[in-house]
């Protein structure tokens, strides 16, 4: 793919994302969270049904934690059926280890505009021999969906993610409603770039599920669409160079202290279905043929 095909992919993710329709799906999802579960369920088939591409942009600066587990036995418990934990990590040449990752970021998408914190566990799917990012809890400050609880809306008391002029990475969410928090800054001066593991950020993303309470019997694993290389390499954080004043999430299966630190100091443009779908794609040629096909010109 060169500079151009990426451009016009880019320019594709962006142009979907509008104002005016997040606003407007945003009216329908508090609507809908007054409806049953089951009611939902059957109001996202009937989308998904027609297989809509939605755009997904990670803003710059996104912070990514992995932390090694510590109990296995109770991290097990949140996967769902056909999944056990591989030793992975963030980036390449660092020792691989059972572990879980938190993503702390700011995104725009085509249903939804605000801040997240996911706990992510790391696994590989039995049935198709992929790593996945098992995402097990979550908090938001704006709308949201899975397929265990339906929709949702704002879940944080407080919600910041956001730099400062003297290169600060700021983190502090705190939930409304759970123990949930995670505050906390990193240096981004003392960053460095470095490539990272592929098998965790690109077979991963084309590998995505939830687990605990978000996963339902009859959900599948869904894939996103995206440039190869904007998952090549991002910024390694030393750990000195990072300070937690707090973070609860994954209490009791994580480690105390992270292992590794990442921050993307640019935005990711992912596509995906309107809700969650299998998808085909297994490996980067068949990523780089949907972008390609995506990207093409009109006869």
């Amino acid at each position: 793919m060169d500079k151009a095909d990426s451009r016009r992919f880019i320019k594709r993710t962006e142009e979907v994302v509008t104002p005016k329709a997040v606003a407007t799906m945003h009216r329908r999802a508090e609507m809908l969270t007054r409806l049953p579960l089951g009611v939902q369920r059957w109001i996202v088939g009937r989308a998904r049904g027609r297989d809509e591409y939605v755009g997904f942009v990670v803003e710059p600066y996104s912070l990514f934690l992995a932390y090694e587990i510590t109990d296995e036995a109770a991290a097990s418990r949140l996967l769902p059926p056909g999944y056990e934990f591989v030793p992975t990590a963030i980036f390449e040449g660092t020792e691989p280890r059972s572990c879980g990752v938190i993503g702390a970021f700011n995104v725009h998408t085509s249903v939804f505009w605000g801040t997240r914190v996911e706990l992510s566990l790391i696994a590989e799917n039995r049935t198709t021999g992929m790593l996945s990012w098992v995402i097990c809890d979550y908090e938001s400050n704006t709308i949201s969906y899975d397929p265990g609880q339906g929709f949702s809306g704002s879940s944080t008391s407080h919600s910041v993610v956001t730099t400062s002029h003297s290169g600060d990475l700021i983190v502090d969410v705190q939930s409304a409603h759970s123990r949930n928090q995670i505050v906390g800054v990193a240096d981004l001066h003392q960053g460095t770039m470095r490539p990272l593991d592929q098998r965790l950020w690109l077979e991963g993303n084309l590998s995505v599920d939830y687990g605990g309470p978000l996963q339902a019997a009859d959900a599948v694993p869904f894939g996103l669409i995206f440039d190869p290389r904007e998952v090549e390499q991002a910024l390694h954080i030393p750990l000195e160079a990072v300070t937690l004043e707090r973070m609860t999430f994954g209490d009791g299966i994580l480690a105390d202290e992270p292992f590794e630190a990442c921050c993307f100091p640019y935005a990711q443009h992912y596509l995906t279905t309107s809700f969650p779908a299998s998808s085909a794609i297994t490996d980067r040629d068949g990523l780089e043929q949907a972008v390609a096909k995506l990207t093409a010109h009109p006869e």
